[in-house]
Parts: C-alpha cells; sequence; structure tokens
C-alpha cells in the first residue's frame, strides 16, 4: 500500500490515511472507528501532508492519546509508531523514514518563558498522567495546592496564566489539554524506574503524602529536583 496506513490491532483492518485529515473515534461519522467503551466519540484527528502525518488529541477524552505509550498532545508519526487511543491500540505504517535531529531544539524554542513557580505547578498537575498506567489524569488544583503547600486560588491564579501562555482555550478538559501540551514539549518527563519504584502510592487528595525530594520529577534544562512539597508557599 501506498502511503500513509493505520493497521488496527485488534482486527487486523487497514486505514489509508486521507490526503487531509482521518478522523478517530467511537462515533458512527469518524473516519476510523474503535469500537472500545474508552474511546471518546471524537477522540483525535491524524493529519496528513504528503508522505507526512502527525495525531492529535482533540482534548475531548478522559482517556487520552498516546504514542508508543507516552501521552500528548500533537507529535509527527514515524514508521512502526503504535498509537493508543484509550484502550484501543493502532500501528502506523507506509511514512518514510527521515532524520529530523533537529525536532527537540524546535520543541524547545516554542516554549513559553515560565517562572519557577510556574514550572512547579506544571511537574505537579503532569505528575499522575507520566505514571505508568493506561492513563491517570492530570492532577486536580486542589491536590496541587496540597502538593506545594499553597492555597488553592493561588493555583487556580497560576493555571489561569498557564491557559493564557500555553494557548489553551477555554472548554472542557483544559487541565488535560495543558497537560498534553507541556508533555508534548517536553518540559517535565517521567521518574526514572528506580526513583518512581520508591514512590509511595498516592491516594486522596489534602491527605496524600509528600513525596521525598529525591523522588521528585526533574525540570528539564535545570538538571535538579523541583522541590515540590518542600518549598515555603
Amino acid at each position: 500500500m501506498e502511503g500513509p496506513y493505520v493497521r488496527i490491532e485488534e482486527t487486523g483492518d487497514i486505514i489509508p490515511l486521507a490526503e487531509a485529515v482521518t478522523t478517530v473515534g467511537r462515533g458512527s461519522a469518524v473516519d476510523i472507528r474503535l469500537a472500545d467503551p474508552s474511546v471518546s466519540r471524537l477522540h483525535a484527528e491524524i493529519v496528513r501532508h504528503g508522505p507526512y502525518a502527525y495525531v492529535a488529541d482533540l482534548g475531548l477524552s478522559r482517556n487520552g492519546t498516546r504514542v508508543n505509550g507516552r501521552l500528548v498532545a500533537r507529535r509527527v508519526l514515524e514508521e512502526g509508531d503504535v498509537l493508543s487511543f484509550g484502550a484501543a491500540r493502532c500501528r502506523v505504517g507506509g511514512i518514510p523514514w527521515e532524520d529530523i535531529s533537529a525536532e527537540v531544539e524546535l520543541r524547545r524554542s516554542a516554549s513559553p518563558e515560565l517562572t519557577r513557580r510556574e514550572l512547579d505547578v506544571l511537574t505537579s498537575l503532569c505528575r499522575p498522567a507520566l505514571s505508568d498506567e493506561a492513563f491517570v489524569a492530570p492532577a486536580t488544583a486542589r491536590e496541587i495546592a496540597s502538593d506545594l503547600v499553597v492555597t488553592e486560588a493561588a493555583v487556580k491564579q497560576h493555571l489561569l496564566r498557564l491557559y493564557q501562555k500555553f494557548r489553551i482555550p477555554e472548554g472542557q478538559n483544559r487541565r488535560v489539554r495543558l497537560a498534553n501540551e507541556v508533555i508534548a514539549l517536553g518540559l517535565v518527563r517521567p521518574l526514572p524506574p528506580a526513583e518512581r519504584a520508591d514512590r509511595p502510592p498516592q491516594s486522596g487528595t489534602a491527605d496524600r503524602a509528600e513525596p521525598p525530594a529525591t523522588a521528585a520529577p526533574v525540570l528539564r534544562g535545570t538538571g535538579q529536583p523541583n522541590g515540590i512539597g518542600h518549598r515555603p508557599a
């Protein structure tokens, strides 16, 4: 088959990508229909430009979109990538391989300037979504406030400014869309497996145990733990 395509792992069906946009979801009118109940009616879209394509999560699903196990907002696709829409899995094919070594630098330059406290808020927001689970929703404002030992109102003010900086429009699942964008830009990253194994399980909100300083996710570009839960308000 010429050109990019998607193979649905559960059925083996191969679906060529449309010349412009291919919609993915559980609804009857989408281009790639996935029957799994974890998939939203309109879950994501795959945008094609000639031989290239990228996937974009539409921010309308609780269960998110992943590429090779990593939660994404948008991601350029490569040959053999595994797409997860909720629990449904597809594999990408027909995309030419090219060395795009400058991609990381381009992503980094597209990131807005952030204060240290804003980075703290983003790291706390994204920490649950960087686990090894199939999908965990990002932290709530109350959970972030507990992590940072600040008021919930202060966290909400930070989130409002972050929505503006990352150009996240108003609507449902705004925190999810912000977390997707931050992870896609590489501003936060998962804990190393050894440190993640040492972390206590998270349960509840305000009564959640504070993680030890050595277990905090490392912020890109700083090389230092972010100190969540150990800084004064």
